[in-house]
């Protein structure tokens, strides 16, 4: 969860995978986190599509995919987890 907005675990799961993946790229050619967004990934969950028409959505790309570090979100160590509260 990110403010008003709900995932799956296993989108969010997949969303750090791309974000992750990007990661590996000729460190000179790469986009600083902070403005990359997988938008334009073709494996990008379809339920992240309406957040790539946001202004926002690097921030709400990189919160969650933080969010699913070391899957902490299954033993709702994170606050951002949806149930766990």
């Amino acid at each position: 969860q990110d403010g008003d907005l709900k995932f799956s675990l296993e989108s969010v799961k997949k969303l750090k995978e791309l974000m992750d993946g990007n990661r590996h790229i000729n460190p000179r050619m790469m986009v600083p986190m902070g403005g990359y967004s997988p938008c334009q990934e073709k494996h990008l969950p379809e339920e992240f599509r309406p957040v790539c028409k946001r202004e926002d959505a690097p921030m709400i790309f990189r919160r969650l995919s933080l969010a699913a570090e070391d899957d902490l979100c299954e033993i709702c160590a994170n606050a951002a987890c949806a149930g766990c509260f």
